[in-house]
């Protein structure tokens, strides 16, 4: 599908389900909105797929996977081939999101968006083999950044087809944090500094590289904060045009998107300034550790409910709210009711 035609086909959340689900939640024997985000999460789902019968059995995880050619100016502690080493132990669930995956009963599906090399991960959404330095101009043309978000609506389509009823969005790209923080102080307009952090444990000397590095590429490419597209294919990154179409996707297809931390924040973010109607499908997962991830989630108007210091990606934090979701979901499906105790039900307080 089109990136055009997706936002075309993008509309408001399912009231009337929405509603059901509100009427359910308030005839369950406790006191009224006592779960609090619990009950918010599970009316928002309903919302997004127009049924209150909510079931989340089968999950997955798309996790993007791709190169930066930024990588050159020494802004990561990693080379390159880690990329492509984590993206193959996707695929044998030998990483810390592999583990919580098995254990949330939940799968994931690693896509090459533009590794530097191809390996056993599936390739057939590739756009280049990794993006350029950009710090010397665009990290990718136009027409690749659309491409690679198409990718992701693709990708969303098929987990649909096969039945998938919430998805969580994940990544592996060395590099990645310097091009999200790039993107996410271009489209905030917030100082570069203030959006960069240590991603995956920088020294101070560093750091100081990757704030010159982003402050470079954003004074050679000059992209336009008014358009999300140019601003992903100047500074960005094909993990994040991917997981970027991921979100696009579940507002298209109805299946809830889970967003992780930082690198996806700015996937999502992306997004909404694409086509704000995407927001009400996306559901917030944890406040990364990553110094901008809060000040990105106060401009998408999100509320995460895990507050854990996490910063490690790979959709980690996406996927650890699956279980709580599931206590919800048990909640909500299966407690009994005022009426089915004889008791008389809570009224909202004037």
């Amino acid at each position: 599908m089109k990136l055009e035609e997706a936002i075309g086909k993008i509309g408001p959340l399912d009231q009337a389900a929405m509603e059901i689900a509100q009427k359910r939640w308030d005839s369950i024997a406790k006191p009224l909105h006592s779960l609090g985000k619990l009950e918010t999460l599970l009316i928002q789902i309903a919302g997004i797929t127009g049924s209150a019968e909510i079931d989340l059995s089968k999950r997955g995880l798309v996790a993007m996977c791709a190169d930066n050619g930024v990588v050159e100016e020494g802004v990561t502690q990693t080379g390159q081939e880690v990329t492509a080493i984590v993206a193959e132990n996707f695929l044998r669930y030998d990483t810390s999101v592999g583990v919580m995956c098995r254990q949330n009963h939940a799968e994931i599906f690693p896509v090459d968006m533009g590794m530097v090399t191809d390996t056993k991960v599936r390739t057939d959404h590739k756009v280049a083999y990794g993006t350029k330095n950009m710090t010397k101009g665009p990290a990718m043309t136009r027409e690749q950044a659309v491409k690679g978000i198409e990718a992701g609506i693709a990708m969303v389509e098929e987990l649909k087809e096969k039945g998938y009823q919430i998805l969580a969005t994940g990544e592996m790209g060395i590099g990645n944090t310097t091009t999200s923080s790039a993107v996410a102080s271009v489209l905030l307009k917030q100082s570069v500094e203030s959006m960069t952090g240590r991603g995956a444990g920088l020294t101070s000397e560093g750091l100081v590289r990757k704030i010159a590095a982003i402050r470079k590429a954003i004074e050679v490419n000059q992209p336009d904060p008014e358009d999300a597209v140019d601003v992903l294919a100047k500074v960005g990154g094909l993990d994040i045009a991917g997981m970027t179409g991921v979100f696009l996707g579940g507002a298209v297809y109805h299946i809830p998107v889970v967003m992780d931390g930082f690198i996806s924040c700015v996937a999502a973010l992306i997004a909404m300034e694409i086509c704000p109607a995407a927001g009400d499908y996306i559901i917030a997962s944890h406040v990364s550790k990553e110094p901008a991830a809060h000040l990105i989630l106060e401009h998408m108007k999100k509320e995460a409910i895990l507050h854990a210091d996490m910063c490690l990606g790979e959709g980690t934090g996406a996927v650890a709210l699956f279980p709580i979701l599931d206590l919800a979901a048990a909640v909500y499906s299966s407690m009994s009711t005022f009426d089915e105790i004889h008791v008389e039900q809570y009224e909202e307080l004037k």
